[in-house]
């Protein structure tokens, strides 16, 4: 029987896994990684979360990439699945962006996006 590989919800670019790896480095107390969701709010609907991840939870998606750990929450698992976590800096900003095939829509000031669950996208 032939297994394939499972793919990883979520996938870091090189300045993202960097990054990640800065902000863990320098955490005041030790953490697992960063934890990435989803949550209701913004004018588009809803908002990306980076938080520390202390611990990692039943039912925590965990991917691990460039030597370090982000941990997706299990209810933005379906909003993630087939994004890209990027980080970007400008003249005025550095942030963490999200390159996801679940958007629908976004706010004209790229807080909140509009997203739908992976599994309605491809049925749609």
């Amino acid at each position: 029987m032939n297994v394939r590989p499972r793919l990883p919800v979520l996938r870091l670019t090189d300045r993202a896994a960097a990054q990640v790896r800065n902000i863990v480095e320098a955490a005041e107390t030790p953490v697992a990684g960063l934890r990435v969701g989803v949550k209701q709010g913004g004018c588009a609907g809803m908002s990306y979360t980076v938080d520390y991840a202390t611990e990692i939870r039943p039912g925590d998606e965990v991917v691990e990439q460039g030597g370090v750990k982000v941990v997706v929450d299990p209810s933005a698992i379906m909003f993630l699945l087939g994004a890209e976590m990027d980080y970007k800096t400008d003249k005025l900003s550095a942030q963490f962006v999200f390159n996801n095939p679940n958007e629908t829509a976004s706010c004209g000031c790229g807080e909140s996006v509009s997203l739908k669950p992976a599994e309605e996208r491809s049925a749609a």
